[in-house]
């Protein structure tokens, strides 16, 4: 029988999976090849879903700022990877 701890592990594991999408670690480089030092300085990562990428910004200056580069970004990320169809930026802690 296997241990209740290493099932709760293995579940665990495959929710946050789940969460990032296999592609999480690819989109994050993608992002630091397409944002400069200071833009990826105001966000974060959030997750990477049915083809839509989610990041959070840490002020609404930066979040309008992003949002008018969004067409752009999206385009760029769009050529290394076509699974992104979809960029959403909303407030949020970024730590």
């Amino acid at each position: 029988m296997e241990v209740i701890k290493d099932t709760v592990i293995r579940v665990m594991q495959g929710l946050q999976v789940g969460k990032t999408g296999a592609c999480g670690d690819d989109l994050r480089n993608l992002l630091k090849k397409a944002l400069t030092k200071k833009e990826l300085a105001h966000i974060k990562f959030n997750y990477f879903r049915k083809g839509t990428l989610s990041l959070r910004v840490d002020s609404s200056s930066w979040l309008y700022s992003l949002n008018l580069k969004k067409e752009g970004l999206l385009a760029k990320l769009s050529k290394k990877s076509r699974e992104i169809k979809d960029i959403r930026l909303c407030i949020g802690e970024i730590k």
